[in-house]
């Protein structure tokens, strides 16, 4: 049972005899042919595809599924800062139009993560975004997590609406996106 487990079923190799006196004895080694067949094959698997060899060689397939740790983390974000609960809905056009409301916030929040990462420039990292302020690549919750706290003054006859800036990542984010905090957009009215 513990080999099986643990499993080393494959390899384990046991035996069960009586000794001189009728007491029962174990015996037990491991398989070496068995474990260098094991050894060799080590960090290989196999990935199922629909996509033919003309389609897709063997090292295009693994880019492709290495590559879906992206697409996870955005199903992530679908569920984490997006705040998508699971609910029951019981007719498609309200299905469909939940979708139509959650995949332009998607694309929303992944084209703000884009935008600073883009202004970062290659290195793509960035200070402030944790209190030790570590250098990290900036993530679409972190930027929005820093920009939560903006708060905007509407404008009067006399003076124009202003974004009011409370930490001074705020201003380096704001500006990583292109945004002149002391001329939001605003619609005419």
């Amino acid at each position: 049972m513990i080999a099986k487990t643990r499993r080393v079923a494959s390899c384990l190799r046991t035996t069960v005899t009586t000794d001189p006196d009728g007491r029962p004895c174990l015996t037990w080694h491991f398989d070496q042919d068995t474990l260098d067949t094991e050894a060799a094959a080590d960090g290989w698997y196999a990935l199922v595809t629909r996509l033919t060899p003309e389609q897709a060689d063997a090292a295009e397939v693994l880019l492709r599924y290495k590559g879906q740790g992206v697409v996870e983390r955005r199903y992530h974000d679908f569920k984490g800062p997006l705040a998508v609960a699971p609910i029951f809905l019981e007719h498609n056009r309200r299905i469909a139009a939940l979708i139509t409301v959650i995949c332009p916030a998607l694309l929303v929040f992944c084209l703000i993560e884009r935008q600073v990462r883009q202004a970062l420039g290659p290195e793509q990292i960035m200070s402030g975004l944790y209190p030790d302020n570590r250098r990290v690549r900036p993530t679409g919750r972190m930027i929005l997590y820093h920009l939560d706290s903006l708060m905007l003054r509407p404008g009067t006859a006399t003076s124009p609406p202003t974004i009011l800036i409370s930490q001074g990542v705020q201003a380096h984010l704001l500006e990583l996106l292109g945004i002149d905090e002391t001329r939001p957009r605003w619609l005419e009215t």
